[in-house]
């Protein structure tokens, strides 16, 4: 539960206000030996602690996923594999896994509606994994999400088609590899952030994603702002704190 919850929770009549004390007396962290979970994340920043997955020990993921679960109701786990999957899946069979984006998460029954509209845009096809992972994440978040794929710079018209979408999100994506030019042209376009994603999607000279970074960074388009290669993620969370600042604006 976030702050807010609690507080209705009081208000209505759901739980004392000795079981709300309670509940704000819990140490900011919860301490596991081999982890040490942010619990009051979300009373700080909206947002609750998110599992990277990936080089994770089974006997430490699991006690992890169990904790967060517990404690807030839902989880979601980045860069996950198949077996870790399967691993949770015997104890949790509710819980969800995309293979393209490897996200794994568990929500909760009551999930809302998204609201506000992101525009997640990729330049290529092979770009829809990293893209996945930010439209999932913004998604989890309370985001609407409007995925625009396969529009990159190579047939330029089929970024013209769907312009109308793009220009009323709040916050746009912008995912590419190669030479990362979809994010300037982008950026041109719209009166909104840009998120530039470059990815590692490319040929030798690419640099795994370095050109992409490169071009995005040195963009001459304004309002652009540029994470790290294949960092969906990240996208995903900044650009659900932009569509929160458009609706509170609105």
């Amino acid at each position: 539960m976030d702050t807010r919850e609690v507080l209705e929770k009081v208000k209505q009549g759901e739980i004392s206000i000795e079981e709300a004390e309670h509940y704000f007396r819990k140490a900011p962290f919860d301490e596991m030996g081999y982890a040490k979970l942010d619990m009051h994340r979300q009373i700080r920043s909206g947002f609750p602690e998110v599992i990277f997955c990936s080089g994770k020990a089974d006997a430490h993921l699991v006690p992890i996923v169990k904790r967060l679960y517990e404690a807030n109701g839902e989880v979601f786990g980045t860069r996950a594999s198949e077996q870790q999957y399967e691993m949770l899946k015997e104890i949790y069979p509710e819980i969800q896994y995309d293979p393209i984006s490897h996200i794994l998460k568990i929500e909760k029954k009551e999930k809302k509606e998204g609201v506000g509209l992101i525009a997640v845009c990729t330049a290529g096809t092979a770009d829809i994994p990293v893209a996945e992972e930010a439209a999932q994440t913004a998604e989890y978040f309370g985001s609407k999400v409007e995925r625009i794929y396969d529009v990159g710079v190579a047939g330029i018209h089929r970024l013209f088609a769907r312009l109308d979408a793009i220009q009323d999100a709040n916050c746009v994506i912008a995912v590419a590899g190669m030479e990362g030019a979809l994010a300037s042209v982008l950026g041109g376009l719209v009166n909104k952030p840009v998120i530039a994603v470059p990815t590692s999607v490319g040929y030798g000279a690419s640099m795994n994603g370095i050109s992409a970074l490169l071009t995005m960074i040195n963009s001459c388009a304004n309002g652009i702002a540029t994470v790290n290669i294949d960092n969906g993620y990240g996208a995903g969370y900044i650009a659900t704190q932009i569509n929160r600042m458009g609706l509170k604006e609105k």
